[in-house]
C-alpha cells in the first residue's frame, strides 16, 4: 500500500492479526521493512504495521527538507489515515529515534516501546573522530575535495539526503527520552559498535519505566544475530504489559 505525505510516497504493509492495536515496526538507516519478516512470522496472532522509511525500500527516494520530526509527523499522519488510536512500538537504530520522540510526545498513543540498538544518544567522540574533523576543515580551508570523506551511509546518499542525514544524526534525544512514561524494553547486543552499550545505559537511566536486556555474542542487528533470545524477551515483555 502507498500513503502520500507532503507529496512523498510512503510504502507500508498492514498485517491484521487478533490484536486490536498494531505493533509498528521502524527499521534502521539503509534497510527497509523486509528486515522484520522473521519477527512478524514469530508472532502470528499480532497485528503489525511496517513502513519503508524513505528513502529506502519502495518509498520516496527524493526527499527535500525532511528532518527526524518530519518522520514522526509522517508516521502520525499514516496512523490517523488508518484510524489507529494506539500502538506498540519497536524501533531499531534510526527507527528508534522516531520511537523515542513519538513515545515522549504522544504518551497516550504509545502503549509500550521496544528499542533495539536505538540511535539518538549523543556519542562519545574518540581521538580518531576529532582528527577526521580537523582533516575535513583543513581540506575545506585549502580548497581540496571532501567528496570522499564521511561514513559509507553518508557517501551513498544524494546531496539532498546528505543534508537530511546530517540533520538527523546531529539531533540528540536525551531530553525526549526523559519524558517517556510507557513501559520500555531496551534490547542491546553486547558487541554493538554502531550504538555502543553506554548509549543503552544512558537510555536506561533516562527512561524511568525501562528494562535493559543485553544479548551476548550479538552486534547491532541483535534480532538477526540472536533471534530466539530477542523474540523471547519481546514475548515476556508483552505478556507483562499486555
Amino acid at each position: 500500500m502507498v500513503f502520500n505525505y507532503n507529496d512523498s510516497k510512503i510504502f507500508y504493509r498492514y498485517y491484521h492479526g487478533k490484536s486490536r492495536s498494531p505493533t509498528i515496526l521502524l527499521h534502521g538507516w539503509g534497510c527497509d521493512s523486509s528486515i522484520f519478516k522473521n519477527l512478524i512470522d514469530a508472532f502470528p496472532s499480532r497485528s503489525f504495521l511496517v513502513i519503508d522509511l524513505p528513502p529506502f525500500g519502495k518509498s520516496e527516494k527524493n526527499l527535500k527538507d525532511w528532518n527526524i520530526f518530519t518522520y514522526v509527523g509522517m508516521l502520525m499522519s499514516l496512523c490517523e489515515h488508518l484510524d489507529i488510536e494506539s500502538c506498540d512500538l519497536i524501533g531499531h537504530s534510526f527507527g528508534g529515534r522516531i520511537a523515542i520522540i513519538l513515545s515522549a510526545v504522544k504518551c497516550s498513543f504509545v502503549h509500550t516501546c521496544i528499542l533495539i540498538g536505538s540511535a539518538g544518544m549523543k556519542p562519545r567522540h574518540t581521538l580518531s573522530y576529532h582528527i577526521k574533523i580537523i582533516k575535513y576543515k583543513l581540506y575545506r580551508y585549502l580548497g581540496l575535495s571532501t567528496a570522499l570523506m564521511g561514513s559509507s551511509d553518508y557517501l551513498a546518499l544524494s546531496p539532498n539526503m546528505k543534508k537530511i542525514f546530517v540533520s538527523i544524526v546531529s539531533t540528540y534525544l536525551e531530553q525526549y527520552s526523559k519524558k517517556i512514561a510507557c513501559p520500555c524494553l531496551l534490547i542491546w547486543g553486547e558487541n554493538d559498535k554502531e550504538t555502543p552499550l553506554y548509549m543503552a545505559s544512558r537510555l536506561n537511566r533516562n527512561i524511568k519505566n525501562s528494562k535493559l536486556c543485553i544479548v551476548k555474542n550479538a552486534g547491532h542487528y541483535t534480532f538477526l544475530d540472536k533471534p530466539l533470545k530477542v523474540y523471547s524477551e519481546i514475548e515476556n515483555f508483552w505478556e507483562e504489559h499486555g
